[in-house]
Protein backbone atom coordinates (compact mmCIF):
# COMPACT_ATOMS: atom_id res chain seq x y z
CA UNK A 1 0.00 0.00 0.00
CA UNK A 2 2.84 2.39 0.92
CA UNK A 3 4.70 1.50 -2.28
CA UNK A 4 1.64 2.24 -4.38
CA UNK A 5 1.14 5.59 -2.60
CA UNK A 6 4.84 6.48 -3.10
CA UNK A 7 4.65 5.64 -6.81
CA UNK A 8 1.53 7.75 -7.16
CA UNK A 9 3.17 10.72 -5.46
CA UNK A 10 6.27 10.43 -7.66
CA UNK A 11 4.10 10.34 -10.77
CA UNK A 12 2.68 13.80 -10.01
CA UNK A 13 5.89 15.86 -10.49
CA UNK A 14 6.87 13.64 -13.41
CA UNK A 15 3.58 14.31 -15.15
CA UNK A 16 3.90 18.01 -14.33
CA UNK A 17 7.40 18.14 -15.84
CA UNK A 18 6.19 16.38 -18.99
CA UNK A 19 3.32 18.88 -19.28
CA UNK A 20 5.67 21.86 -18.89
CA UNK A 21 8.06 20.53 -21.53
CA UNK A 22 5.16 19.78 -23.85
CA UNK A 23 3.73 23.28 -23.35
CA UNK A 24 7.14 24.87 -23.99
CA UNK A 25 7.54 22.91 -27.21
CA UNK A 26 4.05 23.92 -28.29
CA UNK A 27 4.86 27.59 -27.71
CA UNK A 28 8.09 27.18 -29.64
CA UNK A 29 6.21 25.72 -32.59
CA UNK A 30 3.61 28.48 -32.43
CA UNK A 31 6.25 31.22 -32.49
CA UNK A 32 7.06 31.99 -36.11
CA UNK A 33 10.64 33.07 -36.62
CA UNK A 34 10.75 35.87 -39.20
CA UNK A 35 13.21 35.94 -42.10
CA UNK A 36 15.74 38.55 -40.95
CA UNK A 37 17.03 39.00 -44.52
CA UNK A 38 13.63 40.33 -45.66
CA UNK A 39 13.40 44.16 -45.57
CA UNK A 40 9.65 43.79 -44.93
CA UNK A 41 10.02 41.35 -42.01
CA UNK A 42 8.37 42.51 -38.77
CA UNK A 43 9.56 41.21 -35.40
CA UNK A 44 10.61 42.27 -31.91
CA UNK A 45 14.37 42.72 -31.78
CA UNK A 46 17.36 44.19 -29.99
CA UNK A 47 20.58 45.25 -31.65
CA UNK A 48 23.93 46.87 -30.99
CA UNK A 49 26.78 47.90 -33.24
CA UNK A 50 30.25 49.40 -33.37
CA UNK A 51 30.77 52.28 -35.80
CA UNK A 52 33.50 54.74 -36.73
CA UNK A 53 31.56 57.31 -34.66
CA UNK A 54 30.91 55.23 -31.52
CA UNK A 55 28.27 52.68 -30.52
CA UNK A 56 24.75 52.24 -31.89
CA UNK A 57 21.82 50.71 -29.99
CA UNK A 58 18.52 49.51 -31.44
CA UNK A 59 15.20 48.35 -29.99
CA UNK A 60 12.34 47.14 -32.19
CA UNK A 61 8.93 46.14 -30.84
CA UNK A 62 6.22 44.49 -32.93
CA UNK A 63 2.59 45.21 -32.06
CA UNK A 64 -0.98 44.56 -33.16
CA UNK A 65 -1.96 47.23 -35.68
CA UNK A 66 -5.65 46.43 -35.26
CA UNK A 67 -6.00 45.82 -38.98
CA UNK A 68 -6.52 42.36 -40.50
CA UNK A 69 -3.60 40.69 -42.33
CA UNK A 70 -1.08 43.33 -41.25
CA UNK A 71 2.08 43.31 -39.15
CA UNK A 72 3.54 46.39 -37.44
CA UNK A 73 6.53 47.48 -35.39
CA UNK A 74 8.25 50.51 -33.90
CA UNK A 75 12.05 50.82 -34.01
CA UNK A 76 14.12 53.27 -31.96
CA UNK A 77 17.85 53.76 -32.59
CA UNK A 78 20.52 55.78 -30.76
CA UNK A 79 23.70 56.37 -32.75
CA UNK A 80 27.23 57.56 -32.09
CA UNK A 81 27.37 56.93 -28.32
CA UNK A 82 30.89 57.47 -26.83
CA UNK A 83 32.18 58.47 -30.25
CA UNK A 84 35.22 60.35 -28.92
CA UNK A 85 36.28 57.45 -26.68
CA UNK A 86 35.51 54.50 -28.97
CA UNK A 87 35.16 55.96 -32.48
CA UNK A 88 37.80 56.72 -35.09
CA UNK A 89 36.50 60.05 -36.44
CA UNK A 90 38.25 63.19 -35.13
CA UNK A 91 34.99 65.15 -34.96
CA UNK A 92 33.08 62.56 -32.91
CA UNK A 93 32.10 63.26 -29.29
CA UNK A 94 30.86 61.11 -26.41
CA UNK A 95 27.28 62.41 -26.58
CA UNK A 96 24.57 60.76 -28.66
CA UNK A 97 25.21 61.73 -32.28
CA UNK A 98 21.68 61.16 -33.59
CA UNK A 99 18.41 59.33 -32.99
CA UNK A 100 16.05 57.61 -35.40
CA UNK A 101 12.45 56.42 -34.93
CA UNK A 102 10.57 54.31 -37.46
CA UNK A 103 7.03 53.00 -37.56
CA UNK A 104 6.61 50.17 -40.03
CA UNK A 105 3.40 48.44 -41.21
CA UNK A 106 3.23 45.57 -43.72
CA UNK A 107 0.19 44.17 -45.53
CA UNK A 108 0.84 40.43 -45.73
CA UNK A 109 -1.69 39.94 -48.54
CA UNK A 110 0.12 42.04 -51.15
CA UNK A 111 3.67 42.50 -49.85
CA UNK A 112 3.30 46.26 -49.46
CA UNK A 113 4.78 48.18 -46.55
CA UNK A 114 4.58 51.76 -45.34
CA UNK A 115 7.09 53.55 -43.14
CA UNK A 116 7.21 56.72 -41.08
CA UNK A 117 10.86 57.65 -40.54
CA UNK A 118 11.94 60.43 -38.14
CA UNK A 119 15.62 61.34 -37.63
CA UNK A 120 17.47 64.09 -35.77
CA UNK A 121 21.19 64.89 -35.64
CA UNK A 122 22.26 66.66 -32.45
CA UNK A 123 25.49 67.95 -33.98
CA UNK A 124 24.01 69.71 -37.01
CA UNK A 125 20.68 70.35 -35.22
CA UNK A 126 18.82 69.17 -38.32
CA UNK A 127 16.55 66.24 -39.03
CA UNK A 128 13.69 64.99 -41.15
CA UNK A 129 10.32 63.26 -41.01
CA UNK A 130 9.22 61.22 -44.02
CA UNK A 131 6.56 58.81 -45.18
CA UNK A 132 7.29 56.17 -47.82
CA UNK A 133 5.69 53.11 -49.41
CA UNK A 134 7.67 49.94 -50.17
CA UNK A 135 6.50 47.14 -52.48
CA UNK A 136 8.00 43.64 -52.61
CA UNK A 137 8.44 42.33 -56.17
CA UNK A 138 8.55 38.62 -57.09
CA UNK A 139 11.92 37.00 -56.50
CA UNK A 140 14.09 36.51 -59.59
CA UNK A 141 16.57 33.73 -58.92
CA UNK A 142 19.07 34.99 -56.35
CA UNK A 143 17.71 38.55 -56.49
CA UNK A 144 14.73 40.38 -55.04
CA UNK A 145 13.86 44.08 -55.26
CA UNK A 146 11.66 46.33 -53.12
CA UNK A 147 10.98 49.71 -54.83
CA UNK A 148 10.12 52.63 -52.55
CA UNK A 149 8.88 56.18 -52.91
CA UNK A 150 7.87 58.90 -50.49
CA UNK A 151 7.91 62.51 -49.34
CA UNK A 152 9.31 64.22 -46.27
CA UNK A 153 9.92 67.45 -44.36
CA UNK A 154 13.27 68.84 -43.28
CA UNK A 155 13.51 70.07 -39.69
CA UNK A 156 16.04 72.49 -38.20
CA UNK A 157 16.64 74.08 -34.82
CA UNK A 158 17.58 77.78 -35.07
CA UNK A 159 17.96 77.49 -38.83
CA UNK A 160 19.60 80.93 -39.03
CA UNK A 161 22.66 79.44 -37.37
CA UNK A 162 22.94 77.03 -40.31
CA UNK A 163 25.15 78.69 -42.93
CA UNK A 164 23.42 76.78 -45.77
CA UNK A 165 19.76 77.11 -44.78
CA UNK A 166 19.69 80.49 -43.01
CA UNK A 167 16.86 82.78 -44.07
CA UNK A 168 16.03 86.22 -42.68
CA UNK A 169 12.36 85.29 -42.44
CA UNK A 170 12.99 82.07 -40.48
CA UNK A 171 11.96 82.09 -36.79
CA UNK A 172 14.19 80.92 -33.95
CA UNK A 173 13.57 77.49 -32.42
CA UNK A 174 12.40 74.53 -34.47
CA UNK A 175 11.20 75.20 -38.01
CA UNK A 176 10.51 73.38 -41.27
CA UNK A 177 12.77 74.88 -43.97
CA UNK A 178 11.36 72.74 -46.79
CA UNK A 179 10.13 69.48 -48.25
CA UNK A 180 11.76 66.71 -50.26
CA UNK A 181 10.83 63.68 -52.36
CA UNK A 182 12.54 60.31 -52.25
CA UNK A 183 12.76 57.45 -54.74
CA UNK A 184 14.81 54.26 -54.63
CA UNK A 185 14.76 50.57 -53.78
CA UNK A 186 16.04 47.87 -51.45
CA UNK A 187 17.90 45.13 -53.29
CA UNK A 188 18.80 41.69 -51.92
CA UNK A 189 21.02 38.94 -53.29
CA UNK A 190 21.13 35.51 -51.64
CA UNK A 191 24.71 34.19 -51.67
CA UNK A 192 23.99 31.11 -49.52
CA UNK A 193 21.17 30.21 -47.14
CA UNK A 194 23.07 32.11 -44.40
CA UNK A 195 24.82 34.91 -46.31
CA UNK A 196 23.15 37.70 -48.28
CA UNK A 197 24.03 41.07 -49.75
CA UNK A 198 21.96 44.25 -49.86
CA UNK A 199 22.25 47.37 -51.99
CA UNK A 200 19.87 50.22 -51.17
CA UNK A 201 20.16 53.37 -53.34
CA UNK A 202 17.85 56.34 -52.68
CA UNK A 203 17.56 59.63 -54.59
CA UNK A 204 16.47 62.66 -52.54
CA UNK A 205 15.29 65.93 -54.11
CA UNK A 206 14.27 69.19 -52.41
CA UNK A 207 11.18 70.59 -54.10
CA UNK A 208 9.59 73.11 -51.72
CA UNK A 209 10.44 75.54 -48.94
CA UNK A 210 12.73 78.52 -48.56
CA UNK A 211 15.05 79.41 -51.42
CA UNK A 212 18.04 78.80 -49.16
CA UNK A 213 16.85 75.27 -48.41
CA UNK A 214 15.93 74.38 -52.00
CA UNK A 215 19.31 75.61 -53.27
CA UNK A 216 21.43 73.99 -50.53
CA UNK A 217 19.37 71.11 -49.12
CA UNK A 218 22.22 68.58 -49.39
CA UNK A 219 25.26 70.86 -49.45
CA UNK A 220 26.32 74.15 -50.99
CA UNK A 221 24.52 74.38 -54.34
CA UNK A 222 23.16 70.81 -54.06
CA UNK A 223 19.40 70.51 -54.52
CA UNK A 224 19.47 66.71 -54.60
CA UNK A 225 21.63 63.80 -53.51
CA UNK A 226 22.00 60.11 -54.40
CA UNK A 227 22.63 57.98 -51.29
CA UNK A 228 24.05 54.46 -51.24
CA UNK A 229 23.96 51.70 -48.64
CA UNK A 230 25.58 48.28 -48.98
CA UNK A 231 25.27 45.48 -46.46
CA UNK A 232 26.91 42.10 -46.00
CA UNK A 233 24.97 39.86 -43.60
CA UNK A 234 25.64 36.50 -41.97
CA UNK A 235 22.97 34.51 -40.14
CA UNK A 236 24.52 33.08 -36.98
CA UNK A 237 21.25 31.38 -36.05
CA UNK A 238 17.61 31.73 -37.18
CA UNK A 239 17.20 34.57 -34.65
CA UNK A 240 20.65 36.22 -34.74
CA UNK A 241 22.56 38.00 -37.52
CA UNK A 242 25.78 39.96 -37.79
CA UNK A 243 25.88 42.67 -40.49
CA UNK A 244 28.39 45.10 -41.96
CA UNK A 245 27.00 48.41 -43.30
CA UNK A 246 28.58 51.08 -45.47
CA UNK A 247 26.80 54.37 -46.29
CA UNK A 248 27.99 57.07 -48.67
CA UNK A 249 26.57 59.59 -51.16
CA UNK A 250 27.39 61.39 -54.39
CA UNK A 251 28.82 64.18 -52.19
CA UNK A 252 30.57 61.94 -49.65
CA UNK A 253 33.09 59.27 -50.68
CA UNK A 254 32.93 55.65 -49.57
CA UNK A 255 35.97 56.11 -47.30
CA UNK A 256 34.50 59.19 -45.62
CA UNK A 257 31.04 57.63 -45.29
CA UNK A 258 29.57 55.75 -42.31
CA UNK A 259 30.77 52.23 -41.57
CA UNK A 260 29.44 49.92 -38.87
CA UNK A 261 29.19 46.32 -37.69
CA UNK A 262 25.89 45.39 -36.07
CA UNK A 263 24.46 42.35 -34.28
CA UNK A 264 20.67 41.90 -34.20
CA UNK A 265 18.74 39.38 -32.11
CA UNK A 266 15.10 38.47 -32.76
CA UNK A 267 13.08 38.04 -29.57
Amino acid sequence: MKKTTYQSLMAIPLALAVSIVSFAEELKEQKEVQDMSDPLAVYTQVGAGYTDKGLNFKLGVSYDSGKPATMAMNILEMKGVWGDTLGTRDYANDDIDSIRFRNFIVDTTNGQGSQVDVTYNFNSMTGSASYSIIQALPKMGLFQFYPLGGVGLAVANDVNNNELWSDEDSPSGFSVPGAFAMLGFYGKMDVTDKIWLNYNPVWLKAFAGSEAYKDNAYGAGDQDVFTHETTVSYQISPVMTVRYFANWTTHLSFDDGDHRIEINYQL
